[in-house]
C-alpha cells in the first residue's frame, strides 16, 4: 500500500515509519491517523518486521492535530454524545481504542523524537514501548492550552510512566520541556542531534538481530497486561509463559548460539 503521510522503509528486520508531513510540522490528521494504524498492523502480521522506528520528517516529530482541522468544531450546536464501549471482553477490550492498540503490536516500537512534539503527538509517543528524543527539542502536552482534557488515554498512560505528579505538571500546565528535562523525569532517553538516530538504529538493529521474537512480543504483552493485574494473576501468566517457552526453538536457539558463541539464529518460533 502507498501512503500519502507516511514513509514505510525496511532496513534488514528494522521498519522505519515516518510521519511525512514536514510542511506542517507532521500535524497529525485523521488520515495520519488511519495510515499508522494500518501501517503498524501490517508490520505486526510481517515477520521479517522485527522492530519499528517511529519518527518524523524534517525538524519535527509530531506537533499534534491539525489546528485549521480543529477551527470548527464545537461550533455546532450541542447534541447527545454517547461513548461507545471497546468491544470484546476482558483484558483484550483495554486495547481496541484510538491508540491503546499501540500496546498490543506484539513488534518493539521506539519513537525517534526528532524534534518538537506536543498534543496527540505526545500521546502517541507514551504508547511507543521506548522514547529517545533529542535533547534540545520541546515537549509538550498543549490540552489544557487548547481548552482540552488529557486525551487519548494520556491519563491512564502518563503516570504510570513518570508518577501522578510529574504527569499532573506536564498536563495541567502544558508548559514546554526540554528532551534533557523529559529525560530527568524518566520520559525518554535525550540525545544530541549527531547521535539521536545511529543511536535509536542501532538499538532497533541489536533488538531485531539479537534477541528472540517470541521472547519480546511476550514480555510486551506481559508488561503491559500486568499494570492491570494484581501480583497473582501476573505470576500466574509468568509461569505459564516460562513453561511455554522451554519447548520453543528460540529457547533451545538461545542457549544453543550462547553456548557455541555465535550470533544468534531465532525464528520467532
Amino acid at each position: 500500500m502507498d501512503y500519502e503521510d507516511l514513509l514505510y522503509e525496511m532496513s534488514g528486520h528494522v521498519l522505519t515509519i515516518t510521519f511525512n508531513r514536514p510542511e506542517r510540522l507532521n500535524a497529525f490528521s485523521k488520515q495520519t491517523e488511519l495510515e499508522l494504524r494500518h501501517a503498524l498492523e501490517r508490520a505486526d502480521a510481517d515477520p521479517l518486521v522485527r522492530a519499528i522506528i517511529l519518527t518524523g520528517a524534517g525538524r519535527a516529530f509530531c506537533v499534534g492535530a491539525h489546528m485549521a482541522a480543529l477551527q470548527g468544531v464545537g461550533a455546532e450546536p450541542t447534541r447527545e454524545v454517547r461513548v461507545v464501549a471497546p468491544a470484546g471482553e476482558g483484558m483484550e477490550a483495554n486495547y481496541q481504542r484510538r491508540l491503546s492498540y499501540m500496546l498490543r503490536i506484539s513488534k518493539p516500537i521506539i519513537a525517534a523524537i526528532n524534534g518538537p512534539i506536543a498534543g496527540v503527538g505526545v500521546s502517541l509517543a507514551v504508547f511507543c514501548d521506548l522514547r529517545f528524543m533529542l535533547d534540545t527539542a520541546n515537549l509538550s502536552t498543549s490540552f489544557a492550552r487548547r481548552g482540552l482534557v488529557a486525551e487519548h488515554g494520556m491519563s491512564w498512560m502518563l503516570p504510570r510512566l513518570v508518577g501522578a505528579m510529574n504527569a499532573l505538571d506536564l498536563l495541567m500546565t502544558g508548559r514546554k520541556l526540554s528532551g534533557l528535562e523529559a529525560e530527568r523525569l524518566g520520559l525518554v532517553r535525550a540525545l544530541p542531534a549527531d547521535e539521536l538516530m545511529p543511536a535509536v538504529q542501532a538499538f532497533a538493529a541489536d533488538l531485531a538481530d539479537n534477541t528472540s521474537p517470541r521472547s519480546t512480543a511476550i514480555i510486551k504483552r506481559q508488561v503491559y497486561d500486568a499494570l492491570m493485574q494484581h501480583l497473582g494473576e501476573s505470576l500466574v501468566v509468568t509461569e505459564t509463559e516460562e513453561i511455554a517457552s522451554f519447548a520453543s526453538e528460540d529457547f533451545r536457539e538461545g542457549v544453543a548460539h550462547f553456548v557455541e558463541r555465535r550470533p544468534p539464529t531465532f525464528t520467532g518460533r
